[in-house]
């Protein structure tokens, strides 16, 4: 991964289009565009106003009579569709739940803006996925399967939860993005000051920028092309403070109160979430099992979907096994 050095310009395609997309636009900059309230940092008493299975569009696939139930968490500029090239593979065998984020789709824009402060920070999808489980009443053998921004959020739900999930499976997460002290996050802070502005200054340069980074891959570069259209349907404004929850979350302090088995599937290049990540969440998750793939880009379920299918079937197989009685 190379990351700009202060004082030298980025070598990164996407770091580099983000400042030419920037610079010399005079646009006001505060050190933190959106200021968190720590006294509000997770919201666990905020509610908004549609039940969660229209807010989120709940879907339900697989087989219903099912002992699993395998519920998918899509990340940031995707929604649940994110997914088609693996449910297919677990339809016979599990129930499945997938749903639109907020803010999402233009179903359930109305209902982020309604209660945009939710939004400030990833507890506000914690608490939709909390929700979605509650409104299915579903129970046992829960297997959250949750990607980057999807994939924090269902951590952060395990954490205020603890009996709700039996496993996660953690593609592409990060628990902090900047860096700090000895922890290398990725980004320093001027960098992520930078997508910022670059946001607010280009949005379609930004979302090109972002997707031709987070997919990799240039030799497919439709899969960049159809991640860019994704996340252009989404505002410019509300991705702007989507965006901030993610880049300005720490939960690093969450990480040892992780009550279940987590199995982190990391691709060997991934822009956004250096292997260093992978190796410090695996390193301070209680019972944690990293998972390299032969992939590259931020969405292996995307450009490798089949290494992906293959590491979930291998995950279900060994709990399947060790839920076995003894002898049998």
């Amino acid at each position: 991964m190379s990351v700009a050095v202060a004082g030298q310009a980025p070598q990164h395609p996407f770091l580099r289009t983000l400042m030419q997309a920037s610079a010399g636009n005079g646009i006001p900059h505060p050190s933190s565009p959106i200021a968190l309230d720590p006294a509000h940092h997770r919201l666990t008493g905020v509610t908004v106003s549609r039940d969660p299975i229209s807010r989120n569009n709940v879907t339900l696939l697989g087989n219903p009579e099912a002992g699993t139930t395998l519920l998918f968490v899509h990340g940031l500029g995707s929604d649940q569709s994110v997914w088609s090239q693996l449910t297919p593979a677990f339809l016979d065998g599990y129930r499945l739940v997938l749903f639109d984020n907020v803010g999402a789709v233009e179903s359930n824009q109305a209902d982020f803006r309604e209660d945009q402060y939710r939004y400030l920070n990833v507890g506000g999808y914690a608490a939709d996925i909390l929700e979605i489980c509650a409104a299915l009443k579903l129970s046992g053998n829960i297997i959250l399967i949750g990607h980057s921004l999807g994939a924090l959020a269902g951590l952060i739900a395990s954490v205020r939860s603890p009996r709700q999930f039996g496993a996660l499976v953690l593609l592409g997460m990060s628990p902090r993005y900047t860096n700090t002290g000895e922890y290398e996050g990725g980004f320093t802070k001027a960098e992520i000051d930078k997508a910022y502005e670059a946001l607010m200054s280009d949005y379609s340069a930004w979302t090109r920028a972002v997707a031709q980074a987070a997919m990799g891959n240039p030799d497919q570069p439709q899969l960049a092309s159809r991640f860019a259209d994704s996340m252009s349907r989404v505002p410019r404004e509300m991705m702007l403070t989507v965006l901030c929850s993610v880049l300005q979350t720490d939960e690093r302090d969450l990480l040892p109160q992780v009550p279940v088995p987590v199995s982190l599937i990391q691709s060997h290049d991934d822009y956004f979430v250096p292997l260093a990540v992978a190796r410090y969440l695996q390193a301070h998750i209680p019972d944690c099992r990293l998972t390299l793939i032969d992939a590259s880009g931020h969405l292996p379920h995307v450009s490798a979907p089949e290494k992906v299918v293959e590491v979930i079937r291998s995950i279900l197989g060994a709990r399947q096994e060790s839920a076995l009685p003894a002898g049998s």
